[in-house]
């Protein structure tokens, strides 16, 4: 038996977060249910196809009424939410490890250009979108960041860290979001980034240019390639299609919330 695209334990975490549904005249066409919609939304994602091609028989409506869904939940901020709650359990299992993080960043292709998107030097220029990524050292997805691929990692780490959300620990004080230690690739060998990880009070474990070879991602390094390696997974992150940077950011963090629900499954 296929498993379903919306299991029970997805809809249990998303369906608190969704917007109510506003009332409509009397007489009016029946609005998509919010779970045959995430099941539209969650085939593109995973299988990449067009929006128009979404298979009439799953029942989820046409994919503009999916795309749709998408902006508005993105808007309201459901996705990002649905991020941090997966993550706070995580955290009230003893599932994040603060200790240290690894941050990286991924070029992908951007069809049709857009917001976020600039020549990616390593393609002969052509438009591209980079992701910028900082994972704890399980390879927990904790903040995300998009730009176009032309932008310097080094200009993003500080809005990365900064994108990491505040994370009740279960205990008395301030939510946490701040990681030990922070390890980083050559890219990032700057003063600034270090002054950077300074102000944030994270010790800074960044390769530097001449005294690291390039052969090796290092020992911690890697866990963050293997996120990017989990997030490409899904077909509809392996290219961007989009014009509009809020809804690959929409899509991309919705994949970050389904890896860390993956690892919540592995953990009970």
């Amino acid at each position: 038996m296929a498993k379903p695209l919306v299991p029970d334990d997805l809809w249990a975490a998303i369906e608190p977060l969704l917007p109510r549904e506003r009332p409509k005249p009397q007489g009016s066409r029946p609005r998509l249910s919010d779970r045959a919609a995430l099941t539209g939304i969650l085939f593109v994602l995973k299988f990449g196809l067009p929006w128009e091609m979404l298979p009439a028989e799953m029942g989820c409506g046409s994919g503009m009424s999916c795309w749709r869904r998408l902006r508005d939940w993105h808007e309201a901020g459901v996705w990002a939410a649905l991020h941090r709650a997966l993550l706070e359990r995580l955290q009230a299992a003893g599932q994040i490890d603060w200790r240290r993080a690894a941050l990286d960043s991924a070029s992908l292709a951007a069809k049709r250009g857009g917001a976020e998107v600039g020549p990616n030097p390593t393609d002969r220029g052509k438009p591209g979108t980079k992701r910028h990524l900082v994972t704890d050292a399980r390879g927990t997805p904790l903040g995300l960041m998009l730009s176009g691929a032309n932008c310097h990692d080094s200009r993003m780490l500080a809005p990365t860290l900064d994108a990491v959300p505040p994370i009740r620990t279960g205990h008395r004080g301030r939510p946490r979001c701040r990681p030990g230690k922070l390890h980083a690739d050559k890219a990032y060998d700057h003063r600034r980034c270090r002054q950077e990880c300074r102000a944030r009070g994270i010790t800074s474990r960044i390769a530097r240019r001449g005294l690291e070879s390039s052969i090796h991602l290092g020992r911690h390094r890697w866990i963050v390639e293997r996120t990017f390696a989990w997030l490409a997974r899904y077909r509809r992150l392996t290219i961007r299609y989009e014009r509009r940077a809020n809804i690959h950011l929409a899509f991309t963090t919705l994949a970050c919330a389904l890896v860390c629900l993956g690892q919540i499954r592995r953990s009970c």
